[in-house]
C-alpha cells in the first residue's frame, strides 16, 4: 500500500502499478491500456465493510484481471471481495473488465441508464453511424478506414449491467453514500459519483487533469454532444468544490479549478473553429486540417487513423455548437455538410 501524491513531479508517475491510498478506505489502482497515448486507467477500490466496491473496471485484456488481483493483494483483498462495480461509462477501458470479473465471480455491475442506447447498438447489427458522420464531415478516406476498423470489433466483450443508475440516485454503502450525477457529453450516459461527506468526486472521464475528453465519438451520437458536455461541466461547477479523482491522471485538489480550464479551452476552440470557417474552410474535415491537435499542436495529417477520426468528430461537435449559437449557418450538398459564417 502506498500513499498517493496529488502533485507528482513526473507527469506519468500516476501510471505506476499498485494500490495507492488517496483517502481513508479508498485506493487508486492504475491498470494498463494498450494505446500509445493513454497508458493507464484508474480503478478506485472502496473498502466497504467486509467487501469492496470498485469505481470503474478497466479494459479486459489477457493480464489485467491478474494485475487487478495483485494490486488488491497490497491491501489484503482479493477479487472475490468485489461486491459491485460502479461504472462511469460504457467505454471499453472502463466497462469490459467489470463484465469479465462478473463472469468469473458473479460480482454485480452498475451503469448509467443513459448508456442503454449504446449497449443496444453494440448488441445489434453493425452500426455505421460514425462512418456516416465522417462522410458528412467530408472525411471520406477516414470513413472508409473507420468502416474497416468497426468490422473488427467484438461485441461479446459487452453485456448489460445488473442495474441501471438513474440521475440523483443515492447509493448507500456501509462506509459512505455516493450520489449518481448524470454528466452526458463524453458519452450520452456518463455519470460521476459524488461523496459529499468526504468532498470527493469520482469523475470518470468527465473531468481529466491533463487532457480534454473526446466529444462526439459514439455509436449513436446525440444531437449536440459538446453542448451536453459544457452543460455537464457547469452543473458540477455549481456544486460545492470537491477533490478530483479522475479516470486518467493523478488526483487533483479541485474540480472547480479544472472545470474553469476546460471551459476556457472550449471557448478558445470554438473561436478557432469559427475563424477557420471565416478563412475558407467549409467542411468538418477542412476545419480540422486548419486546427492544431494535442498539446504539441500537431497537424491532422501527422496523426494516426484513430486520432484523426476523434479529431474530425470533435470538430463537428464544435461546429454544431457554433450553429446553435448563431455564429455559423449549415447546409448539405451531396450528403456533405458545409458551414459558413453568418
Amino acid at each position: 500500500m502506498t500513499q498517493d501524491d496529488s502533485s507528482p513531479p513526473d507527469r506519468h508517475s500516476w501510471e505506476r502499478p499498485g494500490a495507492h491510498e488517496v483517502a481513508p478506505g479508498i485506493h487508486r489502482i492504475p491498470l494498463p491500456l494498450p494505446n500509445d497515448g493513454l497508458k493507464a486507467v484508474n480503478v478506485y477500490a472502496i473498502s466497504d465493510g467486509d467487501g469492496l466496491v470498485l469505481i470503474d473496471g478497466g479494459w479486459a485484456m489477457a493480464d489485467t484481471t491478474s494485475l487487478l488481483e495483485q494490486a488488491l493483494g497490497e491491501i489484503d483483498a482479493k477479487l472475490a471481495d468485489i461486491r459491485e462495480f460502479l461504472v462511469t461509462h460504457v467505454h471499453r477501458d472502463h466497462y469490459t473488465q467489470a463484465v469479465a470479473v462478473r463472469r468469473l465471480l458473479g460480482s454485480h455491475v452498475s451503469l448509467g441508464e443513459g448508456e442503454r442506447t449504446t449497449l443496444d447498438a453494440i448488441s445489434a447489427e453493425p452500426n455505421d453511424h460514425q462512418v456516416l458522420e465522417l462522410r458528412a464531415a467530408g472525411a471520406l478516406e477516414v470513413a472508409a478506414q473507420m468502416a474497416e476498423w468497426q468490422s473488427e470489433g467484438d461485441p461479446a466483450d459487452w453485456e448489460y449491467p445488473d442495474r441501471w443508475l438513474s440521475d440523483g440516485l443515492e447509493i448507500a454503502l456501509q462506509t459512505r453514500a455516493l450520489r449518481v450525477i448524470a454528466t452526458p457529453g463524453h458519452t450520452r450516459g456518463h455519470v460521476v459519483f459524488h461523496d459529499s461527506a468526504a468532498s470527493t468526486l469520482f469523475a470518470g472521464d468527465h473531468i481529466l487533469p491533463h487532457i480534454t475528453p473526446s466529444i462526439g465519438v459514439e455509436l449513436n451520437r446525440p444531437e449536440s454532444p459538446l453542448r451536453d458536455y459544457l452543460r455537464s461541466l457547469r452543473l458540477i461547477r455549481a456544486m460545492p468544490d470537491a477533490r478530483l479523482l479522475p479516470a486518467h491522471g493523478p488526483v487533483a485538489p479541485s474540480t472547480h479549478a479544472r472545470i474553469e480550464e476546460l471551459l476556457k479551452h472550449h471557448d478558445e476552440r470554438l473561436t478557432a473553429t469559427a475563424d477557420a470557417v471565416a478563412q475558407g474552410a467549409s467542411t468538418g474535415f477542412e476545419v480540422a486540417n486548419r486546427l492544431g491537435w494535442t498539446r504539441r499542436n500537431r497537424r491532422l495529417a501527422d496523426m494516426d487513423e484513430f486520432n484523426t477520426m476523434l479529431a474530425v468528430l470533435e470538430t463537428m461537435a464544435h461546429l454544431q455548437v457554433l450553429v446553435e449559437r448563431g455564429w455559423l449557418a449549415r447546409s448539405v450538398d451531396d450528403e456533405i455538410v458545409h458551414f459558413r459564417r453568418i
